[in-house]
């Protein structure tokens, strides 16, 4: 993107247009000034915690791969939660990965086997597993399908074998369409077991 050279004695409004800086009443002067300042020590700010989110990463990492090393593992990757505990137990960190899932096409044949098992059980079906069933396969307004209700009904204790290929095709339509890292430090509440936050976010602090 190319930036337009502002003349001195010149700035430019919202429109892009050229006022020169004497036709500009003082207050918006000063509120352009303040702004402006707030947002150079924002960006500022905002690289520094990104270079210590990543230095902080890496630190992790390499330390889960020297303790690993203790114990002659060698680990793959660096996907998985961790928990790091102070000598005193005052502070913790954690790691955490969280993936966002999703199901494929084959989601669609695992529901066709479920819909005959319910053909099937029509008469002994218990009232409870078709609600399980029915509420699983709601979609949002988003039109999303819940994940976590649809694996749920793998944990059904149901033997039939149209049923158990259903659950079959379940897992292997389950995807990762992304995931998002992130690290949380706390600090123990006095001698309690409790553990808040150290807050690192402007809106929270």
């Amino acid at each position: 993107m190319t930036q337009t050279t502002i003349p001195d004695g010149y700035k430019m409004d919202a429109r892009g247009h050229l006022v020169p800086v004497a036709m500009i009443r003082p207050i918006d002067l000063a509120r352009d000034s303040l702004v402006l300042e707030i947002t150079a020590k924002a960006k500022a700010l905002s690289e520094q915690i990104a270079k210590m989110k990543a230095d902080f990463f890496a630190d992790i990492a390499a330390f889960v791969t020297l303790s690993a090393e203790q114990y002659e593992v060698k680990l793959g990757g660096d996907k998985g939660n961790v928990q790091l505990l102070s000598f005193d137990g005052r502070y913790k960190v954690l790691r955490a990965i969280n993936e966002t899932l999703v199901f494929d096409e084959r989601l669609q044949a695992a529901k066709s086997l479920i819909d005959a098992c319910l053909q099937r059980w029509s008469e002994g079906a218990q009232p409870e597993i078709k609600v399980l069933i029915n509420d699983a396969f709601q979609v949002d307004k988003s039109g999303n399908i819940n994940t976590g209700r649809v694996l749920g009904l793998r944990r059904l204790a149901i033997e039939d074998e149209e049923w158990q290929r259903a659950m079959t095709a379940i897992g292997e339509a389950l995807q990762v369409s992304g995931s998002r890292s992130y690290i949380r430090v706390y600090e123990r509440v006095g001698t309690s077991g409790k553990y808040q936050p150290i807050t690192l976010d402007l809106a929270g602090a």
